[in-house]
C-alpha cells in the first residue's frame, strides 16, 4: 500500500506523476496557470507560510512521504520542503532534472541575477525573455534603444517598446521558428529548466546563430533522495 504523499508540483513531471496516483496523494500547486480538475489524486491550490507551515500540514495530514517535483528554479519552495521535512520527521523525494548542454553551434552565456542579465542585455536590440515573470516587474526599465518580448505563463497590457505574450508549453519546433521569424529578436533569455516542453527555442536559436543569455542555477536544497528522471522515482515509490 503506497503511503501518504505530498506531491510538489510546477513541472512537466509532476503533473504526469500526478496522473499515475491514487486519492492517498496531494498534488500541490502554487495556482499559476490551468489547474488541472481530471487527476485521480487530490489537488490543492495555494502556499502554506513557509516551512514551519508546511510541516504542520503534513502533520494534519499524516503525510508520511514529501516529493519535491517543484521547478528548479524554485528554490525558497525546495528549501522549505527540505526543512519541513526535518521538522516533522518525513523523508523528502526529490527530482532534480538535469539542465540542458550546449552543442556545436550554441551561443550560450550564464549570468547571474538580474543585475548580471542587464548588464548582458546592453548591446542588444530586441530581447525576448522567456524566463518566467521577473522581466514584468522592470518594463518601466527598458531602455531607449530596446524592445522586450516576454513569454509567461499569463498574459497582460504591455507598454510602449513591449510585447507579453501568455502561452504555456510545450511549444513546437515550427511554431518557435514563426514566433523568432515575427517578433524579430536578436538575444534569447532563458533559465536552464531542462525541461523537453520548452526546448525547440534553443534549436531556433541555434539556427538563427542567436546568442542564449541563461540564468544560472540555484543551488539545490538537501534531500533524502534524488532522482534525475520521473521513472527511476516512480519505481522507487511503495506499491
Amino acid at each position: 500500500m503506497r503511503p501518504r504523499i505530498l506531491l510538489l508540483g510546477g513541472t512537466s513531471e509532476a503533473l504526469r506523476l500526478a496522473r499515475q496516483l491514487g486519492p492517498e496523494t496531494l498534488y500541490s500547486l502554487a495556482g499559476l496557470g490551468r489547474v488541472p480538475d481530471d487527476l485521480p489524486c487530490r489537488v490543492r491550490v495555494g502556499g502554506f507560510g513557509g516551512a514551519d507551515g508546511l510541516a504542520a500540514f503534513i502533520a494534519a495530514e499524516g503525510i508520511e512521504l514529501l516529493l519535491d517535483l517543484t521547478h528548479p528554479y524554485a528554490a525558497q519552495i525546495s528549501a522549505n520542503a527540505a526543512r519541513a521535512a526535518v521538522l516533522s520527521g518525513v523523508p523528502c523525494w526529490a527530482l532534480r532534472r538535469p539542465g540542458w548542454q550546449p552543442v556545436a553551434g550554441d551561443d550560450w552565456r550564464e549570468v547571474e541575477g538580474w543585475d548580471g542579465l542587464s548588464h548582458a542585455l546592453a548591446p542588444f536590440q530586441r530581447p525576448f525573455f522567456t524566463s518566467g515573470r521577473e522581466p514584468l516587474a522592470h518594463l518601466h526599465e527598458i531602455p531607449a534603444h530596446q524592445h522586450w518580448t516576454v513569454r509567461c505563463l499569463q498574459s497582460e497590457p504591455a507598454p510602449p517598446r513591449a510585447e507579453i505574450i501568455g502561452a504555456r508549453g510545450p511549444f513546437s519546433l515550427d511554431e518557435e521558428r514563426a514566433l523568432f521569424a515575427r517578433i524579430r529578436c536578436d538575444v534569447l533569455v532563458s533559465k536552464n529548466s531542462g525541461s523537453q516542453a520548452t526546448e525547440p527555442k534553443l534549436q531556433v536559436a541555434r539556427e538563427l546563430g542567436l546568442p542564449v543569455l541563461l540564468l544560472r542555477r540555484p543551488e539545490p536544497a538537501p534531500a533524502t533522495r534524488s532522482f534525475c528522471d520521473l521513472q527511476t522515482l516512480l519505481e522507487a515509490l511503495p506499491r
